[in-house]
């Protein structure tokens, strides 16, 4: 699970409500489920995910991540535990060109300590989820956006993590990539809690049972699709993004 509590983020030095980037936001990102954090650019959903992914430091509130024990860890306090417990596909993956992708897994798992039966069971794993073995042995350099994202998600998963935070992952994927992308998603959202970074409706709709709509770094919506079309008596979410959003009025 992934539970984001009284979440306050100010890049300014200077005290004052309008200096948060982010504002008393809470969230919850239950096991076994994918949740869309759904706003327009500039709305403060990287500034959530880097949070939780342990990449900067809260102004104030908490970031509470559990294992797959069902122990809970604040990692506002343990920061280095964040990368054990959550696994992080950025929206452009940032891989080294000239490794092929078996040798940019094993230097994956040198990072997160795994050697021996423990690395190869690990690569093989990764290999198998994400359909990596037709390519396994090509520099990266010569993949296409897909195969980088697909190997992307793979070092995510390498350690096993019980939380996976995903940024924009099907932005610039062909629409054959993007149903791989989909199918790989429901895969691994049976057994993790998956946080999905987005401003595409339709991979709302395809993917997430959960939405939180956030604007100027304010929830302003979060439910089901159903709960925020009728909360915000509109016709679909489409028009309720919008509406809530400020592109959209009656």
């Amino acid at each position: 699970m992934i539970e984001v509590r009284a979440f306050y983020k100010s890049y300014s030095s200077k005290k004052g409500k309008d200096n948060f980037a982010v504002e008393n936001l809470n969230l919850s990102v239950p096991d076994a489920s994918v949740t869309a954090l759904l706003g327009t650019n500039g709305s403060g959903k990287t500034t959530i995910i880097k949070a939780v992914c342990g990449f900067h430091y809260p102004s104030a509130g908490k970031i509470i991540l559990t294992d797959e024990k069902g122990n809970s860890f604040d990692v506002t306090e343990q920061p280095e535990l964040a990368m054990e417990l959550a696994g992080f596909v950025p929206e452009s993956p940032r891989l080294p060109p000239n490794l092929t992708a078996r040798e940019f897994l094993h230097f994956a798992c040198d990072i997160h300590s795994l050697s021996g039966n423990q690395e190869k069971e690990a690569v093989e794993r990764v290999v198998k989820d994400c359909s990596l073995a037709e390519f396994l042995d090509k520099k990266i350099r010569t993949l296409s956006k897909g195969q980088q994202q697909r190997l992307s998600f793979a070092q995510a998963l390498v350690h096993n993590p019980p939380n996976l935070v995903l940024d924009e992952p099907v932005s610039g994927l062909d629409p054959a990539q993007i149903i791989q992308m989909r199918k790989l998603i429901e895969r691994l959202a049976e057994k993790k809690a998956v946080l999905m970074s987005t401003h595409i409706l339709q991979e709302v709709y395809s993917t997430c049972k959960k939405i939180q709509i956030i604007s100027g770094g304010k929830t302003v919506a979060c439910g089901s699709e159903e709960e925020i079309i009728t909360s915000t008596n509109t016709k679909n979410l489409e028009e309720a993004f919008l509406k809530l959003s400020g592109g959209f009025s009656e």
